[in-house]
């Protein structure tokens, strides 16, 4: 497989989006084979990847009555970013498996969205300068995926700086791929270049599977690598993939500056349980010491609501975009972004809560 015959959706236009789970569903249609399996696959009989959507409806929402509760508003802040949703775009690898546009077609999405973030992912099938073309101005954080080399890190993260990324996000839970068995059986490989971490492949990451990428990066991740990145870059740094209280606190004692909860959407670890079903219980620990991200099985305004009031500070999503850039190019970005805003605020004004601290402190009922 190669990019002259990866045949990636090419059409931009506004989606009609009624529900995002039904998005996969369509995009399926239209998306090669490998590369659709490549985005809506996880790891092992994806138990963990069904357990992330399902395990939301373990907790019911109790509403307020009377709360005088007409125009709910979104907007929070993280850091030094003043948003108009708390929900941002999750780090994903390979934006151009969806459409040819690439991650300049997402970025150009979240920019006319307007009041949100993206999270570039080292694994980008564009450069920095693509994205940053149709980021304009929106803020950015990176995703990195460490080279074994820390003079090539130092590099990555010195370009991601110049490009303008106010915080780094050290992705802790893939050290290895998952037992991605849609992809074994695709004999799935890079349809196209990753230029951010090519520096540091053999190759260019075209036409190499995601086992040899992952054997090219750092393997041994530890808490010494949180001390490294805030220490050369000088920015914020979250570890994403935490799953326990014990390794919060951990990263928060090696100077992280945030909290990421996810578990790499279903992807790596099968077996293990929901991300939202862990998020309660790293919350308390954290105890607001440090702003907590969440990804994971989002797909409705409800989850969004869950994940808030269940200590989050700020959900980030992930396929839902991904299968939206294939039906729609940057138009389609943008209409899923506003589907999610709306959705929100439909919740937010049927639970009685006027504003995201509302939410934070909204009641959940256990169901199980």
């Amino acid at each position: 497989m190669t990019e002259l015959n990866y045949n990636a959706p090419k059409e931009v236009k506004e989606l009609r989006i009624i529900n995002t789970i039904e998005l996969e569903d369509f995009a399926q249609e239209i998306v090669p084979h490998g590369g659709f399996n490549y985005m809506a696959g996880g790891s092992g009989d994806e138990f963990t990847l069904r357990r992330n959507v399902e395990c939301f409806n373990f907790k019911g929402i109790l509403p307020r009555m009377a709360a005088d509760v007409e125009f709910p508003n979104t907007s929070t802040k993280i850091f030094e970013h003043e948003l108009k949703v708390p929900f941002i775009m999750a780090p994903i690898a390979a934006h151009g498996l969806a459409h040819e546009s690439k991650e300049a077609g997402t970025a150009r999405g979240i920019r006319e969205f307007g009041g949100s973030l993206m999270s570039i992912s080292a694994y980008s099938g564009a450069s920095f300068e693509e994205i940053s073309e149709g980021l304009g101005d929106t803020p950015r954080w990176f995703q990195i995926y460490m080279s074994k080399d820390d003079e090539l890190n130092k590099n990555i993260l010195d370009e991601a700086k110049a490009d303008g990324a106010s915080a780094i996000i050290l992705t802790a839970d893939a050290t290895v791929s998952g037992n991605r068995h849609r992809d074994d059986r695709n004999e799935f490989v890079y349809p196209f270049g990753m230029p951010i971490v090519s520096r540091y492949l053999t190759g260019t990451g075209a036409n190499m599977s995601l086992n040899n990428i992952y054997g090219q990066s750092k393997q041994k991740i530890n808490l010494d690598d949180i001390r490294f990145i805030k220490e050369h870059s000088e920015l914020p740094v979250f570890i994403k993939g935490v799953q326990t209280p014990e390794d919060a606190l951990a990263a928060m004692g090696a100077g992280a500056d945030g909290i990421w909860v996810s578990n790499h959407g279903g992807r790596q670890l099968d077996g293990a349980p929901g991300s939202f079903e862990v998020l309660e219980e790293i919350a308390v620990a954290v105890a607001g010491r440090v702003p907590i991200v969440f990804d994971s099985g989002i797909r409705r305004g409800e989850h969004i609501f869950k994940a808030l009031a269940s200590g989050a500070d700020i959900v980030a999503i992930g396929r839902p975009v991904l299968f939206s850039l294939a039906l729609g190019g940057w138009k389609g970005v943008k209409s899923v972004f506003e589907y999610f805003e709306t959705d929100l605020k439909r919740v937010m004004q049927l639970a009685g809560t006027q504003t995201i601290e509302d939410v934070k402190n909204a009641r959940l009922k256990d169901l199980k």
